[in-house]
């Protein structure tokens, strides 16, 4: 049956990481893959995690099935941390997935069950998981105008124009905050412009939020979804746990329907606990039970706070350290790495100087010019900075 099958395609970022684990050079840096690396280069587990893990090493008295839901508590946490403040906190429902992955996919099935024609709207370029988990589920995409090449910031004008003629058949996918692959985030006045066109034109927004909280602050990087989730009367929302918790590995994600009213929204998610059944089943339930002795507990979640803090404000001083480094060694063609938020940042270079970095640097970052600003370590800083500018002479 499987011999004739053709080889699998290499995925473009997750097949970085195996050559990088082969790289024999001592000097070797990997902004390839995104994860969160602290200065000794290791992916820590966060403190109110560890102290979440052993309470409920304490507490846990079984390992039976949670539901096709997953945790309830988590379910209604996520929504508290994204939704508090606004009408749709009070007419929406989640439910846990494995990973943001997971929720991209159930929402996209339930997409496709509801109007079989839908076509999503992607910015250009996006996570580059997003075409394919739709097509996955049978549905159309389509790209919109978003990074300007020239500036290294969001084209607004362009954008706006596009999305304007999207229409009731259409869902329009935004990111949440810290914009992957490229760094660079849309105003909140674009916010307010896109939710205005969605109650103008009809289309569905699709809000995908994976790094809540590794750009202006934990409150900030939701102000633009709650507002589109204030002023509409539908929307969906992906929502990742393994960054902003470290728990990666866990696969703890949240897809959340916003509807008009909570009975319609729960109607949405028992569309999603068929899928689910007849995919998963049930997602796994350690990283969503961490998340929910977190959020629960008021120590906890002060702790969490505090660690996430300090992993933004070292996010922001890699940055502005790298952007140093390099005007040091004489340019400024890369000054815009200070502007973008998040982990991320798309630098310009072809494939070819990406090839060059790793060729002659030992440095593995995506084809397609994007670096995990998150992976660097403060010692590598000069280093990398030498190599941007020698390989974009």
């Amino acid at each position: 049956m499987f011999k004739q099958l053709s080889p699998a395609q290499l995925d473009p970022i997750l097949s970085l990481s195996l050559a990088f684990r082969e790289d024999a050079r001592a000097d070797k840096v990997d902004l390839g893959i995104g994860v969160y690396r602290n200065t000794q280069g290791e992916t820590p587990i966060m403190l109110a995690v560890q102290k979440a893990q052993q309470q409920l090493l304490a507490e846990q008295t079984t390992k039976a099935y949670v539901g096709l839901a997953g945790d309830e508590v988590f379910n209604q946490s996520m929504m508290d941390l994204l939704l508090t403040g606004t009408s749709a906190h009070s007419r929406s429902a989640a439910v846990q997935t494995p990973g943001a992955s997971g929720a991209l996919r159930m929402l996209a099935d339930l997409m496709h069950i509801a109007q079989p024609d839908t076509t999503v709207w992607l910015t250009n370029p996006s996570y580059v998981n997003h075409k394919p988990v739709m097509e996955a589920a049978g549905l159309k995409v389509k790209f919109y105008p978003y990074f300007d090449t020239a500036t290294k910031q969001v084209n607004s004008q362009a954008m706006l124009a596009e999305i304007a003629k999207a229409g009731p058949n259409d869902v329009v996918l935004l990111h949440g905050c810290c914009h992957n692959p490229t760094g660079a985030d849309i105003t909140f006045s674009d916010w307010q412009a896109i939710t205005e066109l969605a109650n103008k034109n009809g289309f569905l927004p699709f809000v995908d939020i994976a790094y809540q909280g590794f750009g202006d602050g934990l409150e900030k990087d939701a102000a633009g979804l709650q507002h589109l989730a204030d002023n509409v009367e539908e929307m969906i929302i992906a929502t990742s746990c393994s960054k902003n918790f470290g728990l990666y590995r866990e696969r703890t994600g949240a897809a959340i329907i916003v509807s008009d009213s909570l009975k319609e929204a729960q109607k949405a998610k028992g569309r999603i606990l068929n899928l689910a059944r007849s995919t998963y089943t049930m997602p796994p339930d350690h990283g969503a039970a961490v998340v929910a002795k977190i959020l629960q507990d008021e120590a906890l979640t002060k702790d969490w706070k505090a660690e996430l803090l300090t992993m933004n404000q070292r996010l922001l001083n890699l940055r502005s350290g790298l952007v140093k480094a390099i005007q040091a060694v004489g340019s400024n063609e890369f000054d815009f790495i200070e502007k973008h938020k998040g982990m991320f940042s798309v630098t310009g270079l072809s494939p070819e100087q990406i090839g060059r970095l790793r060729d002659e640097f030992a440095i593995y970052a995506v084809a397609d010019g994007r670096v995990n600003i998150a992976g660097l370590q403060e010692q590598k800083i000069d280093y990398l900075a030498n190599a941007l500018v020698t390989v974009s002479r």
